[in-house]
């Protein structure tokens, strides 16, 4: 029997919550502790694909392409130095929007253009971008389950009521099977007071879909996109690549898979 990969969605539809540092760093993290992995850049600003030292403009083809019908995951897919293979994306992307509509099943291109790729991979992430259009709506169908990385301020709670309001119609109309794999406390400064109750919000709400894992505000994190690498690569003591070796490890505890992350759990704090 083939093991199926779990196909991890990472979306929240506000921005600037560290989706896609989750995606990128998840993934090296993941493939440090021996997983096969396929990032998916489902973003047209394809930081993604940047954040793992690729170039843009020369990434072709493109998870366009596979989206069209132009080309397969596997013609498209590129390795990277860090271990895990990457399906690049580019301003290209955007144009999928408008294409998407002439086509047949379009919200399931991703879905089977992936279903060919079984027993490859254990992990495949999604980068989607930062709204509900037709790429988030393909990843969501694509996917087992969604990972949502959030801020615990004020806000973020109101855009997660409308984000779970979102799944729900996706499950009722489209996959019957998604459901949220976690939601993960990004940036988090353990001295605000208000970041504190939000995340207690998170707990009483979620119970155990939040992810014990907590992922600091961290100014390594923060420069190694810059650098085109993941935070593992470019500082493994920081806080930062230690907290995502930790959400790597508990995913895995989660699946019931091998892998042990060579940090003890850090408590989130501030820098470096």
């Amino acid at each position: 029997m083939v093991d199926l990969a779990k196909i991890l969605a990472v979306t929240n539809q506000k921005g600037g919550v560290g989706k896609t540092t989750t995606a990128v760093n998840l993934s090296a993290c993941l493939a440090e502790l021996g997983q096969r992995v396929l990032l998916i850049d489902l973003d047209p600003q394809g930081n993604a694909t940047t954040g793992c030292g690729v170039v843009k403009r020369v990434a072709m083809p493109t998870v366009y392409e596979v989206l069209i019908g132009r080309s397969t995951v596997a013609d498209t897919r590129l390795r990277t130095e860090f271990g895990f293979d990457l399906l690049p994306a580019n301003r290209e992307l955007a144009g999928a929007e408008i294409d998407l509509i002439d086509l047949g099943q379009r919200e399931y291109r991703l879905r089977d253009a992936l279903a060919d790729l079984q027993g490859s991979h254990d992990f495949v992430l999604l980068d989607c971008p930062p709204a509900l259009n037709m790429l988030t709506v393909n990843g969501l169908v694509a996917a087992d389950a969604v990972m949502i990385p959030m801020q615990c301020e004020y806000y973020a709670l109101e855009g997660l009521t409308d984000l779970v309001a979102t799944l729900k119609k996706v499950r009722a109309n489209l996959n019957t099977v998604l459901e949220i794999e976690g939601l993960l406390r990004t940036m988090f400064d353990p001295r605000s007071t208000l970041t504190q109750q939000v995340s207690r919000e998170l707990e009483g709400h979620f119970g155990s879909k939040v992810y014990r894992t907590i992922i600091p505000r961290n100014v390594r994190l923060a420069e190694a996109p810059s650098y085109g690498k993941p935070v593992i690569a470019f500082d493994r003591s920081s806080k930062g690549a230690q907290a995502y070796l930790l959400l790597a490890q508990e995913i895995l505890d989660r699946r019931g898979g091998a892998g042990r992350a060579s940090a003890s759990r850090v408590a989130p704090g501030a820098e470096p």
